[in-house]
């Protein structure tokens, strides 16, 4: 916190009055390197004048340095260019008629065909929370006077293959909410909450209370215990995709009411697929088989079922609006789905396990056309939360700059977080901290900049 603290004083007090600013921001950066935090770190600061592109102030702008969230910028100004800030997700409801009549009022299997939204069940939208994304599929079968399935309900969740997570992020990341993987099904954002109640006293193990949705089939392995009071999150939780088991360890503050920590989902479809069964028969639709993900037929190698018939669709809010989310609160899963959506737009929809390498060449080859060398951007993932991730501030600064001349430019520089006036993405991973944004001085000169350090 002390680095932010140091950065935003910098920013303002070499921008404040709008001359000398390359001076300025000399001795505020060599007030940095003398700073005690900062004897082992490497700092880049990259500033340019917005109107001319001219160069403020260069200091290891060609050094790749870990972007952390800063990356976002890169993902989410890709997927305006290439998706269009109209771009939405589709999710397909179809059907069968492999022993129902069809002139009857029954079918065989109902299929929920995922077509990688990431906010299919969100809380963010009144659109595409969980009980109305339930109350549309049953609305939907209700049009169609369908009361019953002789068979199955079926999620179609192999869009993405067996690679729902980039090579590259570590074990302490991905069971915990900010690590959630990106299935071709999400839901919920793949998140869930842990309700733990603490124990009598701190040192005491903490239990498990109960889980929110419910994840079913999962064996949990809990190991957190008490802290002191006011002692804060200190809890991890560790799982993997297509796994059943959950690990915790750690610790939670001492505390009477019970508290709560966020993990991923390993399977959102099998989440998704139970809460639908038990909605649509309290609606009066039942199903005779069972409910099953297409992953796992794959994974227990038995054919694939696939739907005859479309019924209707379901889609997302716009890029736009995802956006918003993505870059204001940092919601990792959105870039991973930007990503992913890039290969589908330019590929098609058979992607198979080279989704990410796909993506990614996608995203270099773009920028490399307008003037970004791709070992400039040395990525892995499209939200930043790997630490592997190498980026410089030159490119950062450039698709800063390029974004400003975009006629979606407003939508973008809306979502951007803002902190004493300064908009701008920041990020934070261990041993990280990186801001990438617009200023403008009291005299109204306006800079881009990017500062890893």
């Amino acid at each position: 916190m002390r680095t932010v603290y140091l950065f935003i004083g910098l920013i303002i007090s070499s921008f404040s009055f709008g001359q000398n600013v390359k001076t300025r921001l000399l001795n505020a950066v060599k007030g940095l390197e003398a700073d005690a935090q900062f004897k082992h770190a490497i700092l880049s600061l990259y500033v340019v004048d917005s109107k001319t592109g001219n160069v403020v102030f260069d200091k290891n702008s060609q050094t790749g340095l870990a972007p952390a969230s800063c990356q976002k910028v890169v993902t989410s100004v890709s997927a305006f260019e290439m998706l269009g800030k109209d771009f939405r997700y589709k999710t397909l409801i179809g059907k069968d008629y492999s022993t129902g009549d069809p002139g009857k009022s029954d079918a065989g299997c109902l299929f929920i065909i995922g077509g990688g939204d990431p906010t299919f069940g969100s809380w963010r939208w009144k659109s595409t929370t969980d009980t109305v994304i339930f109350s549309k599929i049953a609305e939907l079968l209700k049009r169609q006077k369908i009361t019953s399935f002789n068979e199955n309900l079926v999620i179609e969740d192999y869009l993405y293959g067996f690679s729902p997570l980039p090579e590259g992020w570590i074990w302490q990341d991905i069971g915990n909410y900010y690590g959630a993987a990106c299935f071709g099904f999400n839901w919920r954002e793949n998140q869930y909450d842990m309700i733990l109640n603490p124990g009598e006293k701190p040192g005491y193990p903490a239990d498990v209370n109960t889980l929110k949705p419910f994840l079913y089939d999962v064996r949990i392995q809990n190991n957190i215990y008490t802290g002191k009071s006011g002692s804060g999150d200190n809890g991890y939780i560790y799982s993997s995709p297509f796994s059943n088991t959950i690990i915790t360890k750690g610790t939670i503050p001492f505390q009477k009411e019970p508290f709560s920590i966020s993990g991923s989902m390993p399977n959102p479809s099998n989440v998704f697929r139970n809460d639908l069964v038990q909605f649509l028969a309290k609606n009066n639709i039942t199903f005779r088989g069972q409910s099953y993900s297409a992953v796992e037929t794959v994974l227990n190698n038995t054919p694939v079922h696939k739907a005859t018939h479309i019924i209707d669709s379901i889609f997302s809010p716009t890029l736009d609006s995802m956006n918003y989310w993505f870059l204001k609160k940092s919601v990792n899963l959105y870039g991973e789905a930007f990503l992913k959506s890039l290969v589908k737009r330019k590929k098609g929809v058979d992607i198979g396990s080279n989704t990410y390498d796909t993506g990614i060449s996608i995203i270099k080859n773009f920028w490399k056309e307008r003037g970004i060398e791709k070992s400039a951007l040395n990525i892995i993932d499209g939200s930043g939360l790997s630490p592997a991730n190498r980026v410089t501030a030159h490119a950062l600064v450039t698709i800063m700059q390029y974004a400003r001349q975009q006629s979606w430019f407003p939508s973008f520089y809306y979502a951007l977080p803002e902190a004493n006036g300064i908009k701008m993405k920041d990020g934070y991973i261990s041993g990280v901290r990186s801001y990438t944004g617009y200023v403008k001085s009291r005299s109204g000169a306006e800079y881009t900049f990017s500062f890893i350090i």
